[in-house]
């Protein structure tokens, strides 16, 4: 009876956690400027091409349309924000710009949504930049759904302030089953253990708290949404498949996942290690483990993996240049060492904290003193942590995603000197795996101590994200000598929403967080039936193998208590 309500309140606990890491996301999305998030203009304006109709122009042919030219004036995009890294002199600050009245602000339809085509022949090299949207180098599967969503809820023919709300909460919808998938995952890994890996399923759901940037990109506009949910889902089967689940539903689903990677971004493919170490490391006959790579390779392939393939056929290349390089040539290169020492560091800085367009950069330390937190448990985890195989597997996925991401910015620095491409969300897709082994190097580290400890690593993850969002309201709003009211006033001024309907948000937002830590403490005192480590040797354990739906091989048992022992 215990055990029922430890789960219980674990499931309490659970979704508390992750209608707070969608809510973190959703206070993004309505405190971060119009347009001040990596590329969102381009993207807004490949969903708008779709939603009117004007299909998917080849790599480097497509311009941004009027509407988004005309809204990205009106949200002073030319302007720095008073908490940038370096101010440009020849651009006026944002704090001086006063906000566009609402009734004032442009109204998308079909007149203006749309760019006059190219003429044949005629390439975007001597255009600028801004004028150039490079996202159909990409698969459009993103930028579809999105454009439904504009139809299916009426916006998409309206304010473009409005517009862009409405598809910044879509993308936090798509952030929405990160926490479970992940919570899923380790409980999966942690399945033979008595407790059933409840305290650090709750421990690694929480984990994007601690990562600010996670709520400024996925609560923006950005393919990077959908790339995210589908790696975590295939990281989610991959740890099914390494504890033994190899049954050609999971394979093919395994495969429907990746292929809707494919279908959204190249980054999806560097999952394929990890998808084909689940099945090489599970329990099962060799020929089912290899049939299984097998189905979800040809179900990826049909599902997205064409996209690819077809470029590489028709381009002579796997992802075509959607802008041409403009880097003038550097004479004098500054050697390997400078490109290693400036990868990691903007790799490491704009995975935990770098807002806006990466120009609001997070301290030093704490950046720093969070990789180095995050490493250390994931080493701990691969090297003492109960589920070392399982965890290891998971970790190809962002090992890959990085190397991957050096690799590509290699060629571009090797002849011209220039560092270009690297930014942390291109690691979001590896989030659960990152989730997964910090959550079981944490509990290696404090043994069965994990379960008491799940409210402070909730509630600090709470407050992590509280200070990620108000340093992000101080870079974006609160210019020299301005006060507080000063930046909320001119926040309020920008947005979409009214004065007392942010704040609400953010009540509603403090509101789950107190919920949420109380949850979890709710959860840290209740006994189970089972203690929070693996099973005592004095146990005796018989295990069988099923094959239910709701259990996979090797993962069901039964156990026997000699009489007068219980679990304490």
């Amino acid at each position: 009876m215990r055990d029922d309500t430890a789960e219980v309140t674990y499931r309490r606990a659970l979704a508390l956690i992750t209608v707070l890491v969608a809510l973190v996301g959703a206070v993004w999305a309505v405190l971060t400027p119009a347009f001040r998030a990596p590329d969102e203009p381009q993207h807004v304006n490949s969903v708008l091409r779709l939603a009117y109709g004007g299909g998917w122009p080849a790599a480097g042919e497509a311009l941004v349309g009027p509407a988004v030219d005309a809204a990205r004036e009106q949200a002073a995009l030319a302007t720095d924000v008073p908490g940038r890294h370096l101010d440009r002199v020849e651009l006026p600050p944002f704090v001086d710009v006063p906000p566009v009245p609402d009734a004032q602000r442009g109204t998308v339809t079909a007149e203006n949504a749309l760019a006059d085509p190219l003429p044949p022949g005629t390439g975007t090299r001597h255009l600028p930049t801004d004028v150039v949207d490079q996202m159909t180098q990409h698969p459009p599967l993103y930028y579809a759904l999105a454009a439904g969503v504009l139809h299916v809820t009426g916006t998409a023919e309206a304010r473009w302030d409005l517009q862009l709300l409405t598809l910044r909460l879509f993308d936090v919808v798509l952030l929405l089953p990160l926490p479970l998938l992940t919570a899923g995952a380790v409980r999966r890994l942690l399945t033979r253990r008595a407790d059933g890996g409840r305290a650090a399923a709750l421990v690694a759901a929480s984990f994007t708290l601690f990562v600010p940037q996670v709520g400024h990109i996925l609560g923006s506009v950005t393919n990077d949404a959908l790339v995210t949910l589908s790696g975590a889902a295939t990281a989610y089967l991959c740890a099914r498949v390494v504890t033994g689940d190899v049954r050609w539903r999971t394979a093919a689903g395994l495969g429907t996942v990746v292929g809707v990677g494919l279908l959204t971004k190249v980054m999806a493919a560097f999952a394929l290690p990890m998808v084909v170490a689940a099945f090489a490391l599970a329990a099962g006959p060799r020929g089912r483990r290899a049939a299984g790579v097998l189905v979800a390779g040809a179900v990826a392939l049909a599902v997205g993996g064409w996209w690819w393939v077809r470029n590489l056929v028709v381009l002579g290349t796997v992802q075509p240049v959607g802008i041409p390089d403009r880097f003038p040539d550097d004479a004098e290169p500054n050697g390997p060492w400078y490109f290693v020492r400036t990868v990691v560091m903007s790799l490491t800085r704009s995975f935990f904290g770098n807002f806006g367009w990466l120009e609001v950069r997070l301290p030093d330390a704490v950046f720093w003193t969070a990789a180095v937190v995050v490493a250390g448990l994931c080493v701990l985890a691969v090297a003492r942590g109960p589920a070392r195989r399982g965890t290891a597997v998971l970790l190809l996925q962002p090992v890959a995603l990085w190397c991957g991401v050096v690799a590509n910015a290699w060629p571009d620095y090797a002849a011209h000197g220039w560092i270009s491409a690297v930014q942390g969300r291109y690691l979001f897709a590896g989030l659960l795996a990152l989730g997964a082994a910090t959550a079981l190097g944490l509990g290696t580290l404090l043994g069965p101590r994990l379960r008491a400890a799940v409210p402070w690593v909730v509630g600090t993850g709470a407050v992590a994200a509280a200070a990620g969002l108000a340093y992000g309201f101080w870079g974006f709003y609160q210019g020299p000598d301005r006060t507080v009211a000063d930046a909320a006033a001119r926040w309020a001024g920008w947005s979409p929403l009214t004065w007392p309907q942010l704040v609400l948000v953010g009540a509603v937002g403090v509101v789950v967080a107190v919920a949420a830590v109380l949850a979890a403490a709710r959860f840290s005192r209740v006994v189970p039936d089972v203690p929070d480590h693996p099973r005592s040797p004095a146990v005796r354990v018989t295990e069988t193998v099923t094959a239910t739906p709701s259990a996979s091989p090797a993962t069901s048992s039964t156990t026997s208590v000699p009489a007068g022992k219980a679990y304490q």
